[in-house]
C-alpha cells in the first residue's frame, strides 16, 4: 500500500522510430544497437520485432555531443500521449510517427499492450517549417450505446510557421489554421470536469495556443463539432467524391499579451469569480480609494505565463468585454474532387494541389487583430527565467520550473509562491489526483468528523510528480506542506508526460455515465522501451498526526521481513508475530497481515492456530462498537478451517488397518455380479491395464494424502457461514480430495470417522461426492493394482448417500435422483475408463441396496394398510434408476474396449513411419463419444488404423471368423472385440469410409507422403456400397484434389512439358515425384467414381443404424451421412476429367516433352474442366476438328513409345531402384490405356495398336509383338511397317558387322534389295542384338500378312532368301 510504478505498455521497435526521426544516428549506431539488415524497416509492417534494446555503450574516443544525442534523443522530440493511451505522437522537425496500441503475446505468454507505428511521414507543408508542439485529443462518441471509449483521436500539431493543423490517426489532414504569423510555442487543452461542489465554477472546454506575444483560445464545443464534420466529409469524399458540407464556424478569442519580455509557457486557468473582498481589494488597487464596485463580481478568464520580466505573469480577461471571433472552417480532404474553402477572416486552409499552394502562399490570409491584454501582476525576478508551468487538476495550484533548477509551487488564486524545491535542473513535472476510497475509512474516536465514517463525502488528494533527468529519479511529493511519499530510480533519458485533460465532447450528463480508463501521468523509458504510470494510495496524503496507516504499513513490512527470516526459537518467534499483528490499528491492514501469516510456508500449524486464536480473543474482548465485524468473522472462519485440518490430519495419522479378508466371492457379492460377469470384468480390466500402463515419475515429496496447511486454507473458504471449495484447478481439486479420502480408500483410515468429521465441518455431501470421485478417477493406476479399494469405495459411498441432504426423501419416485445423476455424470466425463467402470459398478450396487431397503420399508407400511400403489411406485423408481445404471455400464464397457484398442502397443514399425503416425491418440470418454456424432467411434478407430498403417485386407479378415493360423494375434483380437461391441458403428463400409477420409486428411497436411493418398484410394475401393463410394469420392475430389489438380494442369500447359521440381513445389505444393503419384491416384479415384455410378442403381441406399446403448449420441454429422447426401455424378463429365487426368499422368510418368494438355481439347472441352462433377456441362460432341485429332494422335503415339521404352529398354545393369521405378507400369497397362484414350479422343485405335506392335518389334520383344498383332485390324498396313523393321535389322547386320561372309552375301543379293537395304535408317532401331532366327520369323510373319498382289511382296520374298542365307553363315 505504498507508491508504486507500474508498466502498462511497451514498444515494438522504438529503435526504428529513432532511426526514422534521426537518420544521422542510424549510420553511427554502435554494434550493440545495429539492426540486422535483413529485418524490414517498413513502417507499415505490424510486426516490428522484440524489444531487447539496452543502453548503448559509447566508445571513449567519441565526442560528448554525439554521445549525448544518442542517449537523450527522446528529449529532442515533440512527444504527446493520449490520456486514454489510444495514440502516441513522436515528432521532430518535419517528420512524425503516430503510434497505436496493439494487443500481442509477450515473452511470458500473457497478452500485453504494445505501441506499434500506425502512420509515419512528413507533416510540413510550407518550406522550412518544423513541428513545435503536439496534442492527442480523444473525442467522445455520440452514440448512446458507447462503451465509454473515445470515438477517435485527433492529433493537433503546431508549427514554426504559425499554422495549427489537425490530423486523424491515419495521418489524414482535416484542418489547417493560421491565426498568428509567429511560431506556435505551446498547445494546451482543457476538457470538461464535473465540479466537486457547488462553490466551484463550471469550466468550459477549450484549446489554447500560445504565441510569443499572444494567446488564442478556441471554444471546445465548436472545435468538437467542426472536427466531427470534417472527419465525416473526409470519409464521404473518399467514398463518393465531391459532396461538400459546410461545418459550423469556430469561436475563438485572441489576446495580445503586453508588459512582458518573453513568454515560454502558459496555463489557462479558466473562468474565475472573485469574492466580494477580493473584488474590493482589486478595485482599490486599480482605481484608488474612490473606486466603486458592482453588486455582482465579474467573471474573468485567468491566464498565467512563465518567462522573464516578470518571471510569472498573471493576466485577467473580463468575460463579455470582447465578442468571440467566428472562423469559417475550410475543409481539407485527400480528394482532388473537393476544392478547398477559404475564409479571409480566419485563414483555414486545406490540402491542395501545387498550383493552389503557390496561390495561397502568395496570398496570405488576413490576420484578425489581437485584443490587448495587460499583465495585472506577476512575480518579478530579473535573473530567473521560467521554463514550464503545469496546472494542478483542481485548478488551484501550479508548479513552475526555472533555469536555476528550482520547482516553485504557486497558489493560483492568490498569485503567490507557497513552496520551493531545489536541485531539480531540467525537471519535468506532473500531477496525480487521488479520490479517497470510502471503504478504507476507519471510524475515528472522539469528536465528530464528516470524514470519520463511510457515509461522508470522498476527499481528494493531489500529489506533485517531479522527474529529475540529471539524477535519473522520479519523486512523488505531498503538495504545500507534506513530505516526499515515493521515489524511484528510472534512468536519465526518460520523458514524463502529463496531458492535463481527458476526453473532449462530454458534458455534465454524459461524463457521469462514462468511466474511461485514463492515465494521469506516464513515464516513457526509451532504454527499456516501456510506458509506465505511478500509483499513489490516498492515505499518503494524510498528515503525520492522523497517519496511523503509515505506522501500520511499517509493521506489515516488519512482519514480512520477520516471516522471511530464520526463526531461532519457535516460542519467541510466535510471540513476536502476535505482538506485531496486535499493534496494527486498521482492520483492513490487520486482515492483510493475518493473510500473509496464514500464507507463510515456514510457520507450523500450532503457530498459525495460536496466532489466529489470540487475535480472535483480542477482538472479542474489545468494545462491540469498535470491532470490525468483517475481521472478526474472517478470524472465526480461519479457525474453523484450521480445526478441520487438524481433525483430518489426526485421522490420517492413526494406524488403522482393516483385518477383514477380501476374496473374489466377496467382490462379486459387493458389486451384485455373478461369477461369469466378474470374470469378464476382470479380463477387460486386465487388458486395459496392460495397454494403458504409462511410466510416471514420482517424487518422495509428492506423497498422496498429504496437504500443507497453507494450501488447504487456499482451497477452502467460508462464504456467508457456509463452507465451500474455491474455484481451483483439477489437479488442486484432486489434491484436496486425496487429503480427505486417500487413506480411507486404502483402508488405512476410519471411513466412518472421516465422513462424520467432514459433515460436521459443513461440507455438503454433493461436494464430498465430487471430491471422492475426482480422487478415484484420477488415481486409476493405483486403484487397478489394489482391488480391495473397491470395498472401501463402496463403504464410503454408502456413508455419503446416507447423509441427511444427500438423497431427498421427498423426491418424486418416478424421477431420477440428482445424487446418482451427479455420480453418473462424473463417470461419463472421465477419460480413465477403468476407474470409471469400477465406480459405476459400485454406484449401481449402492443404489440398488438403498432402493431395496426403501422398498422393504414401504412394503411394511403397505402391509399395515397403506395404499398398494406405493409399492408399484417404488418398483418403477427402482426400474428407472436401474436402467440408467445399466445403460451407463454398457457405455463404459464399450468405451473401455475402444480405449484399449486405441492405446494398444504398436507392432514393429514399418520401414518408413511419418511423424503424424507417431503422435499419441487422445483418450476417450463416454461424453466424448456421445458428443462425437454417429461417426465418432469409426473416426477414432480410423485414426488408430492410420497410426498402425493396417491394410484394408486386414480389416476385412478381422471382421470375419477367427483365423486358425493366427489365433493369438492381439491386435486382430482387440479389433474383433471392438467389432462385436460396435456392430453398427464399425460396419466395414463405414470403417473404410472413415479410414479413407483420415488418410486423405493426413495426406493433405503433408502432400509429400504420397502413400497416404494411395492408401486412401485403396480404402475407397474396398467400400462395397456404391452410394457411399460415390459420395466419399466426390467429397474427396471437391475438398482436397480438384484445386491441386487444376494447378497441375495449368502449370503443365504453361511450360509445355512435365514441369521440374521447383515449379511443382511453387504451383502445386509438392515435388515432381509426388505430383506423378498424385495424378495416378486422381485417375484411380475418377475411375472408381465411374464404376460406382454404374453400379449404384443396382444397390439400395444403406440404412445407418446405431447401437442401442448409443442412441442418444449427438454431434457433428458423420462422413457416411455426408456422403449419402451427395448428388450423383454426371458420368460424361467425370469421364472427361478422367481423360485429362490420364493425359497428365502419362506426361508426368514418362517425362514427355512438347505436351500442352489443354491444347488437345476444343473450347467446350476446356470450359467443362474443374466444374462441379454433379453438374451438367456442355461437352464436345460430333466430329472433332482434324487438327485436334492429329495432335491427339501424336500424343498417344508418344505415350505408347515411352511405355514400351520404359518396359523393354535394354539395360546392362538393372538396379533395384529401376525395378521400383517400373511399379507404375505394373499398376497401369499403358498400351491398353492409350487405346482406350484413342476411343474417347476420336483417334483411330488401329493406328495406336499398329504403333504398339511396331515399338515392340523395335525393342526386340517379338513374342509380345506376335500377340499384339492379333488385335490389329488393318494387317496389310502393319505388314508394310514391319517390312521396314526387318530391313533395318538386316541392314544393321550386314553393314555394321563388316564380315567377309557378310560382304559375299551382300554381293549375291539382288540389286533392288541392296539398294533398299542401303536406304534403311538403322539409327531408329532400339534393339540391335536380335537373333537372325527371330528376324526370320518376323519375315515369315510379314509374308503371311502381305497379299500376293501387294507391291512389296517380291521384296519380302528376297528378304526371306537373304535371311535364310544369313542364318547359314
Amino acid at each position: 500500500m505504498a507508491c508504486s510504478i507500474v508498466q502498462f505498455c511497451s514498444f515494438q521497435d522504438l529503435q526504428s522510430a529513432r532511426d526514422f526521426l534521426f537518420p544521422q544516428l542510424r549510420e553511427e549506431t554502435p554494434g550493440a544497437l545495429r539492426r540486422d539488415p535483413s529485418k524490414s524497416s517498413n513502417w507499415e509492417d505490424d510486426s516490428w520485432g522484440a524489444w531487447e534494446e539496452t543502453e548503448p555503450q559509447e566508445p571513449e574516443e567519441e565526442g560528448n555531443a554525439s554521445k549525448t544525442q544518442k542517449t537523450s534523443w527522446l528529449q529532442e522530440c515533440v512527444l504527446s500521449l493520449s490520456p486514454t493511451s489510444d495514440l502516441m505522437v513522436l515528432a521532430r522537425e518535419q517528420k512524425a510517427a503516430f503510434l497505436v496500441p496493439k494487443w500481442k503475446h509477450g515473452d511470458k505468454g500473457k497478452e500485453e499492450m504494445q505501441f506499434a507505428v500506425g502512420w509515419s511521414g512528413a507533416l510540413s507543408v510550407e518550406e522550412g517549417e518544423c513541428v513545435t508542439s503536439a496534442l492527442c485529443i480523444p473525442l467522445a462518441s455520440q452514440k448512446r450505446s458507447s462503451t465509454g471509449r473515445p470515438d477517435w483521436t485527433c492529433i493537433v500539431v503546431g508549427f514554426t510557421s504559425g499554422y495549427v493543423r489537425f490530423y486523424t490517426e491515419s495521418g489524414v489532414l482535416l484542418l489547417a489554421q493560421l491565426l498568428n504569423e509567429d511560431r506556435v510555442l505551446q498547445l494546451k487543452c482543457r476538457t470538461y470536469e464535473i465540479p466537486r461542489h457547488p462553490g466551484v465554477t463550471e469550466q468550459n472546454e477549450e484549446l489554447s495556443i500560445l504565441y510569443p506575444a499572444a494567446i488564442v483560445t478556441i471554444d471546445g464545443f465548436s472545435l468538437f463539432q467542426s472536427l466531427r464534420a470534417c472527419r465525416n466529409q473526409v470519409a464521404k469524399a473518399a467514398a463518393s467524391g465531391n459532396e461538400n458540407i459546410q461545418p459550423p464556424p469556430l469561436a475563438y478569442k485572441k489576446w495580445g499579451l503586453q508588459d512582458i519580455d518573453t513568454i515560454i509557457d502558459h496555463a489557462s486557468i479558466g473562468i474565475m469569480t472573485l469574492s466580494p473582498f477580493d473584488q474590493m481589494k482589486t478595485a482599490s488597487v486599480i482605481g484608488g480609494i474612490n473606486a466603486t464596485i458592482k453588486n455582482s463580481p465579474p467573471a474573468m478568464s485567468q491566464y498565467i505565463t512563465v518567462g522573464s520580466s516578470p518571471f510569472t505573469g498573471f493576466f485577467y480577461a473580463l468575460e463579455g468585454s470582447t465578442q468571440p471571433l467566428l472562423s469559417h472552417v475550410a475543409l481539407a480532404v485527400a480528394s482532388k474532387l473537393t476544392s478547398a474553402l477559404f475564409s479571409a477572416a480566419s485563414g483555414w486552409l486545406g490540402w491542395k494541389s501545387k498550383h493552389e499552394e503557390e496561390t495561397v502562399q502568395k496570398q496570405k490570409p488576413k490576420m484578425e487583430p489581437a485584443t490587448p491584454l495587460a499583465v495585472r501582476f506577476g512575480l518579478p525576478d530579473s535573473r530567473r527565467h521560467g521554463e514550464s508551468i503545469c496546472l494542478s487538476p483542481c485548478n488551484t495550484l501550479a508548479a513552475v520550473t526555472d533555469d536555476f533548477g528550482r520547482v516553485i509551487l504557486l497558489d493560483v488564486a492568490r498569485g503567490i509562491a507557497i513552496r520551493m524545491w531545489k536541485g531539480y535542473r531540467d525537471a519535468q513535472i506532473g500531477w496525480i489526483q487521488i479520490v479517497e476510497d470510502l471503504h478504507e475509512r476507519v471510524p475515528e474516536k472522539g469528536e465528530f468528523s464528516p470524514f470519520g465514517n463511510t457515509q461522508g463525502p470522498s476527499r481528494v488528494a493531489q500529489f506533485l510528480v517531479i522527474y529529475a533527468p540529471r539524477r535519473g529519479i522520479l519523486e512523488v511529493w505531498n503538495t504545500q506542506q507534506g513530505p516526499r511519499v515515493g521515489a524511484f530510480n528510472v534512468g536519465k533519458h526518460c520523458r514524463l508526460l502529463y496531458p492535463g485533460y481527458k476526453i473532449m465532447g462530454l458534458n455534465n450528463v454524459t461524463s457521469q455515465s462514462w468511466q474511461p480508463q485514463t492515465y494521469q501521468i506516464c513515464l516513457v523509458d526509451p532504454v527499456s522501451a516501456s510506458v509506465k504510470t505511478v500509483n499513489v494510495p490516498f492515505h499518503l496524503a494524510l498528515s503525520d498526526k492522523k497517519s496511523e496507516r503509515a505506522k501500520d504499513l511499517h509493521l506489515v513490512k516488519k512482519l514480512a521481513a520477520l516471516l522471511k527470516s530464520k526463526s531461532p526459537e519457535p516460542d519467541s518467534f510466535e510471540t513476536e508475530i502476535k505482538e506485531l499483528i496486535l499493534d496494527i490499528k486498521y482492520p483492513a491492514t490487520k486482515r492483510q497481515a493475518l493473510e500473509s501469516i496464514l500464507a507463510s510456508e515456514r510457520l507450523s500449524f500450532s503457530c498459525l492456530r495460536n496466532v489466529t486464536q489470540t487475535l480472535m480473543d483480542t477482538l472479542k474482548n474489545q468494545e462491540l462498537e469498535s470491532v470490525d465485524e468483517g475481521l472478526l468473522q474472517f478470524c472465526a472462519n480461519q479457525l474453523k478451517l484450521l480445526h478441520l485440518y487438524e481433525s483430518v490430519s489426526q485421522l490420517n495419522s492413526v494406524d488403522f488397518h482393516s483385518d477383514t479378508p477380501f476374496s473374489d466371492n466377496d467382490l462379486a457379492v459387493l458389486l451384485r455380479l455373478d461369477e461369469k460377469e466378474l470374470v469378464k470384468l476382470r479380463a477387460l480390466l486386465e487388458k486395459y491395464k496392460q495397454e494403458n500402463t504409462k511410466t510416471t515419475v514420482r517424487f518422495s515429496e509428492d506423497a498422496d494424502g498429504v496437504l500443507p496447511v497453507k494450501t488447504f486454507l487456499e482451497y477452502l473458504e467460508y462464504e456467508k457461514g457456509v463452507l465451500s471449495i474455491k474455484k481451483i484447478s483439477e489437479e488442486e481439486y484432486v489434491a484436496l480430495g486425496s487429503f480427505f479420502f486417500w487413506k480411507c480408500l486404502h483402508g488405512e483410515s476410519c471411513t466412518e470417522d472421516m465422513c462424520h468429521t467432514l459433515e460436521s465441518a459443513g461440507l455438503s455431501p454433493q461436494q464430498l461426492l465430487s471430491l471422492l470421485l475426482s480422487v478415484w478417477l484420477s488415481k486409476e493406476k493405483d486403484i487397478l493394482d489394489k482391488p480391495q479399494s473397491v470395498c472401501c469405495l463402496h463403504t464410503m459411498l454408502s456413508l455419503l448417500s446416507k447423509m441427511k441432504v444427500a438423497i431427498d426423501e421427498t423426491w418424486d419416485s418416478q424421477s431420477v435422483s440428482p445424487w446418482w445423476q451427479q455420480m453418473r455424470m462424473a463417470c461419463i466425463q472421465s477419460e480413465n475408463n477403468g476407474a470409471a467402470l469400477l465406480s459405476a459398478h459400485v454406484g449401481h450396487s449402492v443404489a440398488a441396496q438403498m432402493s431395496s431397503s426403501s422398498t422393504d420399508k414401504k412394503f411394511s407400511q403397505t402391509a399395515l394398510g397403506a395404499d398398494a400403489e406405493a409399492l408399484t411406485d417404488s418398483w418403477e423408481a427402482l426400474s428407472l434408476d436401474t436402467e440408467y445404471w445399466k445403460l451407463l455400464l454398457k457405455q463404459l464397457e464399450d468405451c473401455l474396449i475402444l480405449q484399449t484398442l486405441l492405446h494398444s502397443k504398436a507392432s514393429p514399425p514399418a520401414a518408413k513411419v511419418s511423424s503424424p503416425q507417431t503422435e499419441p491418440l487422445p483418450r476417450l470418454s463416454v461424453k466424448k463419444l456421445l458428443e462425437g456424432g454417429k461417426g465418432g467411434v469409426a473416426d477414432s478407430v480410423a485414426k488408430w488404423i492410420f497410426k498402425q498403417d493396417l491394410s484394408p485386407e486386414l480389416l476385412k479378415c478381422a471382421n470375419q471368423e477367427r483365423d486358425s493360423e493366427n489365433p493369438d494375434e492381439p491386435k486382430e483380437d482387440l479389433l474383433r472385440l471392438a467389432y462385436e461391441q460396435f456392430p453398427c458403428s464399425l460396419e466395414l463400409d463405414v470403417l473404410h469410409a472413415h479410414c479413407c477420409w483420415e488418410y486423405v486428411v493426413q495426406w493433405n497436411k503433408d502432400p509429400e507422403e504420397a502413400r497416404f493418398l494411395v492408401r486412401s484410394i485403396e480404402h475407397l475401393k474396398h467400400i462395397l456400397n456404391a452410394h457411399v463410394q460415390n459420395g466419399i469420392a466426390l467429397m474427396m475430389w471437391n475438398t482436397f484434389l480438384v484445386k491441386r489438380f487444376s494447378a497441375a494442369t495449368y502449370l503443365m500447359d504453361k511450360v509445355g512439358k512435365s514441369p521440374k521440381d521447383r515449379l511443382c513445389r511453387r504451383d502445386v505444393g509438392m515435388s515432381d515425384t509426388a505430383v506423378t503419384s498424385f495424378l495416378g491416384s486422381c485417375l484411380d479415384l475418377l475411375q472408381t467414381a465411374l464404376e460406382a455410378d454404374i453400379s449404384r442403381d443396382e444397390m439400395q441406399v444403406p440404412v445407418l443404424d446405431t447401437e442401442d446403448a448409443w442412441l442418444s449420441v449427438e454431434g457433428p454429422i458423420s462422413i457416411v451421412e455426408l456422403a449419402l447426401e451427395q448428388k450423383p455424378i454426371h458420368y460424361p463429365l467425370v469421364e472427361h476429367h478422367s481423360i485429362l487426368c490420364s493425359i497428365l499422368y502419362a506426361a508426368m510418368r514418362f517425362s514427355l516433352k512438347s505436351v500442352k494438355p489443354l491444347a488437345l481439347f476444343d473450347s467446350k472441352g476446356k470450359n467443362a474442366f474443374f466444374k462441379d462433377l454433379t453438374s451438367i456441362q456442355l461437352l464436345p460432341s460430333g466430329e472433332m476438328d482434324p487438327n485436334f485429332i492429329s495432335v491427339r494422335q501424336q500424343f498417344l503415339l508418344k505415350v505408347v513409345s515411352a511405355a514400351v521404352q520404359a518396359q523393354h529398354s535394354v539395360t546392362k545393369d538393372k538396379e533395384p531402384s529401376e525395378e521400383a521405378a517400373t511399379t507404375h507400369w505394373k499398376d497401369h497397362n499403358w498400351p491398353v490405356l492409350a487405346v482406350d484414350l484413342a476411343h474417347h479422343l476420336q483417334v483411330s485405335e488401329d493406328v495406336i495398336r499398329r504403333h504398339y506392335v511396331g515399338e515392340l518389334y523395335n525393342y526386340g520383344a517379338d513374342l509380345l509383338g506376335e500377340e499384339a498383332i492379333l488385335q490389329v485390324q488393318d494387317k496389310e498396313v502393319l505388314a508394310s511397317q514391319l517390312l521396314v523393321m526387318t530391313g533395318q535389322r538386316l541392314a544393321h547386320a550386314l553393314f555394321h558387322t563388316q564380315t567377309k561372309e557378310g560382304m559375299e552375301l551382300l554381293a549375291r543379293l539382288p540389286p533392288t534389295l541392296c539398294t533398299w537395304l542401303k536406304a534403311m535408317n538403322t539409327q531408329d532401331l532400339q534393339n540391335t542384338d536380335v537373333p537372325i532366327a527371330t528376324t526370320a520369323k518376323l519375315v515369315h510373319k510379314v509374308m503371311e500378312l502381305l497379299p500376293e498382289k501387294h507391291g512389296q511382296y517380291s521384296l519380302a520374298l528376297h528378304l526371306i532368301e537373304a535371311v535364310e542365307a544369313m542364318a547359314t553363315l
